[in-house]
């Protein structure tokens, strides 16, 4: 299992952690942002695949923003996942 760290960019959140097993997420924690509502999404995905994570949380928008704290949540995991793949690969 790899622990990665995901800066996200646009939205309330400073730093989203999780670890990746295989395509699986494990202990996502946020770093800022709307506490409640972050712990919620992370324990309802914790053990999801990326393409799960990626399938119900990419393109969710908050307020004005053409992102949230949920997508880029998504294309951190996504990243993670890609960035394993093609370690990997070497």
């Amino acid at each position: 299992m790899e622990h990665y760290q995901y800066r996200p960019q646009g939205v309330c959140s400073v730093m989203i952690d999780f670890d990746l097993d295989g395509d699986i997420v494990r202990n996502i924690s946020f770093t800022g942002g709307c506490n409640g509502n972050l712990k919620a999404i992370s324990k309802l995905v914790d053990g999801m695949t990326v393409d799960y994570i990626e399938s119900k949380l990419a393109g969710n928008t908050c307020g004005y923003r053409s992102t949230s704290c949920a997508d880029q949540f998504a294309k951190g995991v996504r990243a993670a996942y890609n960035k394993s793949l093609e370690s990997k690969e070497q």
